[in-house]
């Protein structure tokens, strides 16, 4: 009975290691190219997140896991996400203006539009394409936002890190989203390559 017990768990992990290996291998192809079963392998990436990242944590550069897992996850909603209706884009408010004037509420930051920042335009550019636009500071604005908003769809601006994580947590919301990395970290000054935002949002939109 314990070595029938010892056989089907031996048999769990090896699967399990296989399965994440393959995955893995899967998210790092797909930032240069076309990879099938992407959404499985997005699913498998999710479910043993924590145990891959403090690998990562100790042998590789951590950062890579969360592009990889974005880049395999854009792939995966992509067709999703362009049939999608009511959406949004949540961006960082470490995007602003030092000297910004706008102020802060439970729903993020209320642009004025004072042209201080690519908020401006991008406020425009979120009318246009028909989203609605919020800048937050963190996570726990999301919860307000999408207890506020009835959204399907959602276009992330973030570090790698911060998209991954809450592409896990709106996958839970039956929300589909797609992930902008920043050019760079940081708490403030940080940069998103704008030509790139207005790609994605015509690509989205065709």
């Amino acid at each position: 009975m314990y070595s029938l017990i010892g056989l089907i768990l031996f048999v769990i992990i090896v699967l399990s290691v296989s399965l994440s290996i393959i995955a893995l291998f899967a998210s790092k192809m797909s930032v240069n190219r076309h990879v099938s079963l992407a959404s499985f392998f997005a699913n498998i990436l999710d479910f043993f997140y924590l145990p891959i990242k403090s690998i990562f944590d100790r042998f590789h550069d951590v950062t890579k896991l969360d592009m990889w897992m974005v880049s395999l996850k854009n792939m995966a909603n992509f067709s999703r996400f362009k049939n999608t209706k009511n959406r949004l884009i949540l961006a960082p408010h470490c995007m602003r203006s030092l000297n910004c004037p706008a102020h802060s509420t439970q729903f993020g930051i209320m642009c004025e539009e004072c042209g201080r920042c690519m908020f401006d335009n991008l406020k425009k550019d979120a009318k246009k394409y028909n989203y609605k636009l919020y800048i937050v500071a963190g996570s726990s604005y999301i919860r307000h936002i999408v207890k506020k908003e009835s959204a399907d769809a959602a276009l992330l601006i973030a570090c790698y890190y911060e998209l991954n994580k809450v592409m896990m947590s709106l996958k839970n919301k039956g929300i589909v989203t797609y992930g902008i990395p920043l050019m760079n970290d940081g708490c403030y000054a940080t940069q998103v390559d704008y030509v790139n935002v207005k790609k994605t949002l015509q690509f989205l939109d065709e």
